[in-house]
């Protein structure tokens, strides 16, 4: 069994690591909230004081944190991981951040011997919970076939999709898509409630049908029974496509149906809505509309 270090215990990582522990592994856990770390050690997880102590008892150590600059600060800051690394380590950052950041920092581990792969998830908080994570990673095949063992028990679609950075870019063309269809979603259940009908069975119709999703399965039924208590906050989502646009510009790219699903997330921000459920982006087009479909 190997040693391996997970770092930030939130929605995501505390099932995730928890598959590793019961997998028999030696888990180091850190995170800035207490109540995980006792969950994780309840399994038999090992406590860290710091990022650092995970590094120096862990072969692998497992990251999935905010955002870039809690990337940065988690390898790079006082007490950080590369503190504590040596050669022949390797670094899985299972986060959502920049794919420019990434490769700088795969750069930086680079130089002191450290292999890196970028390994974003999709699914959600019930994908972590039942290891059904599709994962996407970039980075060397050869340290990705080493890793893949304690991805499979994560996750169920794990693809590697390239070199170091690519993993974050197939993860931000995932959440333009998912933003997308949210907003489609929330449009087409608006309109159908606005007309009349019924939008359970309107969604339950559409499920058999072409506009089939697991966006429209999941998220609508959300949207319909106003269960908005987060699975992936707003302010994330937020945070992703901010990605996006600023990716976009940079290769001179336009993005217009990801500019509107963005400006609707700031709109739900704004009042208040930043730590609800992403499907909650329906409530914007209900004020817009002066109707609710619930």
């Amino acid at each position: 069994m190997a040693a391996l270090g997970f770092i930030g215990l939130g929605i995501m990582g505390k099932p995730m690591a928890s598959h590793l522990v019961k997998a028999g592994h030696t888990v180091h856990v850190c995170d800035i909230s207490e109540e995980p770390v006792k969950y994780l050690c309840s399994l038999g997880a090992g406590r860290c004081s710091c990022a650092r102590e995970v590094a120096q008892k862990s072969e692998v150590i497992f990251i999935i944190v905010p955002d870039t600059p809690d990337v940065e600060a988690v390898l790079f800051g006082p007490e950080g991981v590369a503190e504590g690394l040596k050669p022949g380590q390797i670094v899985v950052d299972m986060s959502s951040i920049s794919p420019i950041a990434t490769k700088e920092f795969a750069k930086k581990l680079a130089l002191i011997g450290v292999e890196m792969l970028d390994a974003p998830v999709s699914g959600g908080q019930v994908g972590a919970e039942n290891a059904t994570l599709s994962i996407m990673v970039g980075g060397k095949e050869e340290v990705f076939n080493r890793v893949k063992p304690f991805f499979e028990l994560m996750g169920k679609n794990i693809v590697h999709v390239g070199g170091n950075g690519d993993g974050q870019t197939c993860k931000v063309a995932n959440q333009i898509v998912v933003a997308l269809t949210l907003e489609a979603v929330a449009e087409a259940l608006l309109f159908a409630s606005k007309a009349g009908a019924d939008p359970m069975k309107v969604r339950a119709a559409l499920l058999g049908g072409f506009a089939q999703s697991r966006i429209l399965e999941i998220h609508g039924e959300r949207m319909i029974k106003r269960t908005f208590n987060p699975g992936f906050r707003v302010k994330l989502h937020q945070k992703d496509l901010n990605i996006a646009l600023q990716s976009a510009r940079s290769m001179g790219l336009s993005l217009p149906g990801t500019a509107i699903a963005q400006e609707l997330f700031n709109a739900l921000a704004a009042g208040g809505g930043s730590d609800l459920d992403h499907s909650s982006i329906v409530t914007v087009l209900e004020k817009l509309a002066n109707h609710s479909i619930a």
